[in-house]
């Protein structure tokens, strides 16, 4: 539905597929659950550099949201990386060389297979060295997995696949880890499907955030990292004060279906509205549920969101969505810029990278629309979270859009 106040244009869909009062099941619980989300909390606390990213309380923009409240949680330095991406392609790596570590070692579980300080350490370093991880990115899950691939971290060899679209400074932060990076003349899927034929022919193993049939293992690990998110905003937040809305980022429903299955599976009906933002040209979650099924989407290209521009949903993620998501919404790339303006103007400038301030673009395009609040129930005595993606991982495009804006992080 169009805004009627002249505010930038969305289109907002209620889920036709939602139960809120479905229970978290077996089959859900196969995608993400409460054991392993505390296998991978105390996993990534105890790497070096690891603490909780703030979360910030944006009265002013609250109040122009005509909002109680409004939580932003900001993932600008996520371990020096830019971005929540940090927590999922790295902890992917980990679990590849863990897993190769107890196939060829006849190692099964418990403390017979190396956590990932251990390996950090130097225990099979030689096994290590000799896998080869691979995935297609936007920037920063590439820029997360190349992390997880460096000396410092986990020590084996790897290879980025990146879209005809990704900046220059976005190769570079990749290439600082030392992976071979390889530049595509494709969209972002399909430069997916050419990481995938070549770790066919050479033995690498995908560390992906998006999963399609035969392909599953990983992206749960990958998704399961970040929920390490939702346990510190759920110690960060004040114990009387509980959000009732949370607009989270699409792509290709990794980041959502994690908020959404931790929350689903420890809270059920009494978990907070998801909504779901995308850019209008990269619709795929949103077309899904308008569908009732996965729907691919084939002309994606043109949006600033760089880190959304997915044509096609990861069938986990979907798994989680379809029944668990409250509302998809899309928006246009102005929406973007201005959530990104008012962010760099507070009292204490926040900086949000194009796709960061997705989440919060969201929320202000919908505000002042009387019908979708409704659609919503979202009134002034909401109260509200927003996840910021990323910083500015792009500083040339940051300051292009915000004219200088503070010093850029990540």
């Amino acid at each position: 539905m169009p805004s009627t106040t002249g505010n930038p244009p969305i289109r907002l869909l209620r889920n036709p597929g939602l139960d809120r009062n479905a229970p978290y099941g077996p089959a859900e619980q196969w995608v993400l659950n409460r054991t392993r989300h505390r296998e991978v909390l105390r996993e990534i606390r105890s790497w070096p550099g690891y603490r909780a990213t703030p979360l910030k309380d944006l009265p002013h923009i609250a109040q122009r949201a005509g909002v109680r409240r409004l939580w932003y949680k900001d993932e600008a330095d996520r371990f020096g990386l830019g971005s929540f991406k940090a927590l999922g392609g790295a902890y992917g790596v980990l679990r590849v060389i863990q897993g190769e570590v107890e196939r060829l070692t006849g190692a099964r579980g418990g403390e017979t297979v190396p956590t990932g300080r251990e390996i950090m350490g130097g225990a099979h370093r030689e096994l290590a060295s000799a896998i080869t991880v691979t995935c297609a990115t936007d920037g920063n899950h590439g820029r997360s997995v190349a992390w997880g691939s460096g000396t410092d971290m986990f020590g084996c060899q790897c290879k980025i696949y990146l879209p005809a679209a990704v900046s220059a400074p976005r190769e570079a932060a990749i290439a600082a880890y030392g992976a071979d990076v390889v530049r595509t003349d494709s969209e972002y899927d399909e430069a997916v499907r050419q990481s995938q034929r070549d770790a066919r022919q050479h033995g690498w193993f995908v560390v992906s955030d998006t999963s399609y049939p035969a392909y599953v293992n990983i992206p749960r690990d990958v998704m399961q990292g970040y929920t390490v998110m939702v346990a510190e905003i759920l110690e960060q937040l004040p114990a009387n004060d509980r959000p009732s809305h949370i607009f989270l980022q699409g792509g290709v429903g990794g980041l959502a279906a994690a908020f959404v299955a931790h929350l689903w599976e420890t809270q059920g009906p009494a978990r907070p509205i998801t909504v779901i933002v995308e850019p209008h040209r990269a619709d795929c979650l949103f077309k899904s549920a308008a569908a009732g099924r996965p729907t691919t989407i084939t002309d994606v290209h043109g949006t600033i969101m760089a880190g959304l521009a997915c044509g096609e949903v990861s069938l986990l993620a979907w798994y989680v969505l379809e029944r668990g998501a409250d509302a998809f919404l899309t928006i246009d790339d102005d929406a973007a810029r201005w959530a990104m303006r008012l962010l760099a103007r507070e009292d204490v400038p926040v900086v949000a990278g194009e796709s960061g301030a997705a989440g919060l673009a969201g929320l202000l395009s919908l505000a002042d629309d009387p019908v979708s609040r409704d659609t919503i129930d979202l009134d002034p005595s909401s109260s509200v979270l927003v996840i910021g993606t990323e910083g500015a991982t792009d500083r040339e495009r940051y300051d292009a859009i915000i004219g200088g804006g503070p010093p850029a992080t990540g």
